[in-house]
């Protein structure tokens, strides 16, 4: 059976929908404006901008970038074969990113309704079947450029965030590990702190610099630090979304434990790893490294604290707003990495 008719034969059955979980893999700001009389065209793009839940490709763009950067030792190794190297890490990546944000629309549309009515699917501004379409397309062409490429780590990475992808959202028995909180927060883990951190530093390493397999103390920080914060984004992400698990019974950590309790969860852990970047980077050998990572933490941990002091927890816009700042802290972090030697 192919993927379009096991997703299209999927939702006919409301059922499955109503049962739900509220946790999607990212949550963005902002609200749906009806067409007026816009540029078919401008539309066209503004609701496929929604649908890529544009923060996700931010992320994934600069930490692919980041993370190649990790493998750079001499001048000499910005070379043409490394930018384009690097181009096809990106694109595949943002093609199976989109492939994941867009499945998980596809089996959230009754919850995105109510926690983001501005996502197409739930605007009803894209069909179904538009967005089967879409996610197909570019599942095949991430894979498609992944073999092309010839790279092992690459293709590796895109198959196993497929996978991961795939289990959390898809909504067949034992899978759809959305929702179990833990099982989730694992997943958003395993993506966004280790495949990304190891996966695309062996993929320039092995596969364009034809160097033998090794991780550095950046990548081994990178996939430290990133794990904070992975855990930090799959709890964050389910605080504006209150409202709309508790309509569907879903008990995520939010709504078991209470929004603020698991705000200042959040910020904690981030001042952790924040205080565990600032001993890495004072203890470098190199000066120009120790003053750039540790000033730049220091400054993101107290605009951070200084920040979550004066969040409304009981204004879902405010929260909603923090959340997409710990998105811009996210690329923040990615800009550091490189610093770190």
């Amino acid at each position: 059976m192919s993927m379009d008719s096991l997703l299209l034969g999927s939702f006919k059955t409301p059922p499955f929908l109503a049962n739900a979980t509220g946790q999607p893999l990212e949550s963005e700001p902002g609200a749906y404006t009806p067409k007026s009389v816009r540029n078919p065209i401008i539309d066209a793009l503004d609701a496929f901008y929604r649908f890529s839940r544009p923060h996700t490709v931010i992320g994934t763009a600069l930490s692919i970038v980041s993370v190649c950067l990790l493998a750079v030792e001499k001048l000499s190794d910005f070379s043409p074969s490394f930018f384009t190297g690097m181009l096809e890490a990106v694109v595949a990546a943002l093609l199976m990113n989109i492939y994941i944000v867009g499945l998980n629309q596809l089996y959230d549309i009754d919850i995105d309704k109510v926690n983001k009515p501005y996502l197409p699917l739930a605007s009803g501004e894209y069909t179904v079947r538009t967005g089967v379409t879409i996610v197909t397309s570019f599942s095949i062409l991430s894979f498609g450029l992944g073999w092309i490429v010839g790279s092992w780590p690459l293709f590796w990475a895109l198959f196993i965030s497929f996978v991961l992808g795939t289990a959390y959202s898809i909504n067949v028995p034992l899978l759809r590990w959305k929702r179990f909180a833990v099982v989730a927060a694992m997943c958003i883990l395993a993506v966004r702190a280790v495949i990304v951190q190891l996966a695309f530093f062996l993929h320039v390493q092995t596969h364009v610099f034809k160097r033998p397999a090794a991780f550095s103390r950046p990548v081994i920080f990178a996939t430290a630090f990133m794990s904070f914060f992975s855990v930090v984004i799959a709890l964050f992400k389910d605080i504006p979304d209150i409202d709309g698990d508790r309509i569907y019974g879903i008990r995520s950590f939010t709504v078991r434990l209470g929004q603020k309790r698991v705000f200042w969860i959040c910020i904690s852990l981030l001042e952790i790893a924040y205080t565990v970047a600032l001993l890495v980077g004072a203890s470098s050998g190199f000066l120009w490294s120790k003053v750039a990572t540790v000033l730049g933490h220091t400054v993101l941990a107290s605009i951070l604290w200084n920040r979550a002091k004066s969040v409304d927890l009981s204004s879902k816009a405010a929260i909603t707003s923090f959340y997409m700042f710990i998105w811009q802290l996210f690329y923040a972090e990615y800009l550091l990495i490189p610093l770190v030697r």
